[in-house]
């Protein structure tokens, strides 16, 4: 393996390390969860994200073939952290209802999603309307 793709695995290896590091300290540090919820899911995911494309390049140095596992492993992580912490932040505000008066204003007749349904046809509800079962 030449020394220029030793220096970008090590230095993709090192920006992992340290977004990793940011992502767990703002995991302890931040006040609530959903500022909490920022650090694994943005600077986490990018500090595996650069692992993985470490990983990439090292086995395509060596080898001299794309790692289809990393790849995957990629692909799967970038779609489900956000996902997951989209569902873990309408939990947190449906289990805590004194944050839904803290919510900014939609611009539309139709509320927030989480807690207003789906608007019928022709018909929309209005903002603040009481959560339809």
């Amino acid at each position: 393996m030449n020394f220029l793709l030793e220096l970008l695995v090590s230095v993709l290896i090192v920006l992992g390390g340290i977004f990793t590091l940011i992502g767990s300290i703002g995991l302890v540090k931040l006040p609530e969860l959903l500022t909490r919820l920022h650090a694994p899911t943005k600077a986490t995911t990018l500090g595996v994200g650069g692992a993985l494309a470490a990983s990439m390049l090292f086995f395509l140095g060596i080898e001299g073939t794309l790692s289809i596992h990393e790849v995957l492993i990629s692909v799967f992580l970038f779609l489900t952290a956000p996902i997951s912490a989209h569902f873990i932040a309408k939990a947190h505000l449906h289990e805590h209802q004194a944050l839904r008066a803290e919510l900014p204003p939609t611009g539309r007749a139709q509320g927030w999603s989480t807690f207003d349904g789906l608007p019928d046809n022709g018909r929309e509800e209005q903002a603040g309307q009481a959560p339809r079962v």
